[in-house]
């Protein structure tokens, strides 16, 4: 694995080990840095990345997109599941800059002219080119679904198929699908989110406790926490610089670049197979990625009904096998 990514001679460090997938067996994992400069600032930081089974000349990986944005791709290795049954189909994951083992910029909280889309678009063009990728497939969840149908509208060569996975059309849409199920909590959430809110305290401890319950219905459903998705979570904390700057302090208060933020207008340019899903919990609501449904010339939409925002986690087996089915056994 280790020679092959060599011969390639790509400008960056590496590092192999052998992972174990979800049924025992043993798969290659590669990982290292990507230079990256950052558009019209003349910094130049790096993208951590990580490759699990074996990329050659004739692959056809699947790229991963974390969500967010401000996390970081722990949580989405489990798409290896899929991926591992296939040698031509590595998964590629991969820290957004800012996020987990990626350069991270903390003096540029709230600078909206760093922290923008078109830098992140970069990084993933860039990743593309770095490894040489001839072909892929692109997987976004969250953010990264709302990341991975833009980058998909400027008809990238070598994007074969598309899964924009609790990805919103527009943060519009998004914000009144919450708003919707911030109506159906119970009375005395709704009061906590509400009086703190207004009364500008929404660092306290009651109205935290009260985002948690939110979170507890439809961001992750499953108790306790999986290991990875608390670990990317975490990274928030750690470094808030992104979320902060490009969404606000929490989901219901979206006050950051993104505020604006919509692709409706562009989705009809997305030419490739296109799976579109959700959960019937998630705060990415049907009302959200309506438009992803009827604007995309070639697109596939499934709602996984026992799941919230990660049905990769809460639903394993059927979101994997509703994966496979699209990205492999439909030609």
């Amino acid at each position: 694995m280790l020679s092959r990514l060599l011969s390639y001679t790509f400008q960056f460090a590496l590092a192999s080990s052998i992972i174990g997938d979800a049924l025992g067996n043993s798969q290659i994992s590669t990982d290292g840095h990507l230079d990256f400069a950052y558009p019209s600032t003349g910094l130049v930081g790096q993208t951590w990345y990580k490759i699990i089974g074996t990329l050659h000349p004739y692959s056809r990986p699947l790229i991963a997109l974390h969500g967010g944005p401000g996390i970081n791709s722990a949580y989405l290795e489990i798409l290896s599941d899929v991926t591992n049954k296939y040698p031509n189909h590595p998964l590629i994951v991969y820290d957004q800059v800012g996020n987990g083992k990626s350069t991270h910029y903390p003096d540029t909280i709230g600078n909206t002219t760093f922290w923008t889309e078109d830098m992140f678009i970069a990084e993933l063009r860039n990743l593309v080119h770095k490894l040489g990728l001839k072909q892929y497939d692109l997987l976004g969840q969250s953010w990264g679904g709302m990341l991975a149908a833009r980058y998909a509208t400027f008809r990238p060569h070598g994007l074969r198929k598309l899964i924009i996975m609790s990805g919103p059309a527009s943060m519009k849409l998004y914000t009144e699908g919450l708003a919707v199920l911030r109506a159906q909590l119970p009375k005395k959430i709704r009061e906590a989110l509400d009086k703190h809110e207004a009364e500008g305290t929404t660092d306290s401890q009651e109205y935290l406790d009260a985002v948690d319950y939110f979170y507890s219905k439809h961001l992750i459903t499953l108790n306790p926490m999986p290991e990875a998705i608390a670990e990317a979570s975490g990274w928030i904390e750690k470094d808030p610089t992104v979320y902060l700057t490009m969404n606000g302090p929490n989901e219901f208060t979206v006050t950051g670049v993104l505020k604006n933020w919509s692709v409706i207008r562009e989705l009809h340019k997305i030419q490739v197979p296109t799976l579109v899903t959700n959960g019937a919990q998630d705060e990415v609501t049907d009302h959200a990625i309506a438009p992803h449904v009827s604007e995309i010339p070639n697109v596939k939409r499934l709602k996984f009904l026992n799941s919230s925002h990660m049905a990769h986690y809460e639903e394993r087996a059927a979101f994997m096998q509703t994966i496979e089915k699209f990205l492999y056994k439909n030609h």
